[in-house]
């Protein structure tokens, strides 16, 4: 069965996508996807996005609807990736780039420098802090980089790489989502 979301803001705003019904696959609600991007307006126009965990591809299209000059989107579902890759192809995404891979093992290569990273891990898992200290360790964030960190309410934010500054921090229902800012 077929999901949809869609667009809200940018050059496809209004623009419906199917994504993949995969286990743990859960799109950032709409009403997060506003809030987030209204506290990153000012950084997504020509930045170069890394989306872990892509699933659904909400936050990549957003960011590439927006104005983001890149986006690498990193899945290990195969179903999800090519949800993605029709996605991108219906929108004529040339500056979205997908990788069908483990998020540890794509860390785990050659550092690309990223400006913001979105992070929606799978609920229940633990892999959010320890996604966040490869990335602050391997080298793949700029200097004044944004990352989005999205987890299970009942998580605390807490481990997360010391030199990183929490910005904003905000809950809708069982969702916790919270902008850091390297360095």
């Amino acid at each position: 069965m077929q999901n949809k979301l869609r667009i809200i803001g940018g050059t496809w705003r209004s623009r419906q996508l199917n994504f993949a019904d995969a286990p743990d696959l859960r799109p950032t609600p709409a009403r997060v996807r506003e809030t987030l991007f209204n506290w990153l307006q000012t950084d997504i126009i020509g930045s170069r996005c890394l989306d872990l965990y892509a699933g659904s591809g909400a936050l990549g299209f957003e960011a590439a609807s927006r104005g983001a000059k890149v986006v690498v989107q990193v899945e290990s579902h195969a179903e999800a990736c090519r949800a993605l890759h029709a996605n991108a192809t219906v929108l004529q995404a040339t500056q979205i780039k997908r990788v069908q891979m483990d998020v540890f093992r794509y860390l785990a290569g050659d550092a690309e420098v990223f400006d913001i990273v979105f992070l929606d891990p799978p609920f229940g898992k633990g892999l959010a802090a320890q996604t966040c200290h490869w990335l602050a360790d391997k080298g793949w964030l700029s200097p004044y980089a944004k990352i989005y960190v999205e987890t299970e309410a009942k998580l605390k934010v807490e481990d997360y790489p010391a030199d990183w500054q929490l910005l904003k921090s905000k809950q809708a229902g069982e969702v916790a989502y919270h902008l850091f800012a390297n360095g």
